[in-house]
């Protein structure tokens, strides 16, 4: 018989998950990275403030007095090195797998609530484990990111004395907060998934099976 399963423990975990996955994947096709100082343009006799910015995967810029914004990898990892750095491709590449593992959990704690294990192995112990490589990857991407500051590519952006960890005339944009954000909430929800099982096998849980409940709502 198939019960579906609600604990307030196991939905904030799922939500913390989902959570940290959606911030990350803003982050990643963010371009607020790193932010140079405003500039100033006069279109049509009007003065206009804007503020270019670099991303690991998207720019905003100004090009003939118009400001757009679009990706830098046009050919994906294939892309030449002086516009794409190879560092970013490998930050891209973990950031990508960390994503990866965050899609399978968020969906696995989806089905947490109708099965709670898998070949004998809690869905819980499982995801939360997976989450913590999540979070490693992401650390990874993350650290990487700042070791790219000394090629040409950011020094024609944020000054020539732009070196690794140090942006110059930069500044750190939402998009590296956001993605620092999603990686401590990825580790939390790692941590979540021990009290989110215990909460599916609690007590109380199997008395209401007991009792012949196919749905059950706990807090």
């Amino acid at each position: 018989m198939l019960y579906v399963i609600v604990t307030g423990r196991s939905l904030l975990w799922v939500l913390v998950s989902l959570t940290a996955l959606l911030l990350m994947l803003s982050a990643l096709f963010s371009p607020k990275w790193l932010v140079a100082t405003p500039t100033d343009v006069t279109v049509q006799n009007k003065t206009l403030t804007y503020t270019a910015s670099l991303g690991i995967y998207t720019r905003c810029k100004i090009m003939k007095n118009e400001f757009f914004c679009s990706t830098i990898a046009v050919r994906g990892l294939a892309t030449d090195s002086d516009v794409f750095p190879t560092v970013w491709k490998t930050s891209m590449v973990f950031i990508c797998l960390g994503l990866t593992v965050m899609c399978l959990t968020v969906v696995s704690g989806l089905f947490s609530f109708c099965f709670q294990s898998i070949f004998r192995k809690s869905i819980f112990t499982i995801s939360g484990a997976t989450q913590v490589f999540a979070g490693m990857f992401y650390i990874l991407g993350i650290m990487l990111y700042p070791m790219a500051w000394g090629t040409t590519r950011v020094q024609s952006f944020c000054g020539k004395d732009a070196s690794p960890f140090y942006p110059d005339n930069c500044g750190l944009g939402w998009g590296l907060w956001c993605a620092t954000i999603a990686t401590i909430l990825t580790f939390i929800s790692a941590c979540l998934s021990v009290p989110a099982e215990k909460s599916t096998s609690s007590d109380k849980i199997q008395d209401q099976i007991y009792e012949g409940r196919t749905l059950i709502c706990l807090a």
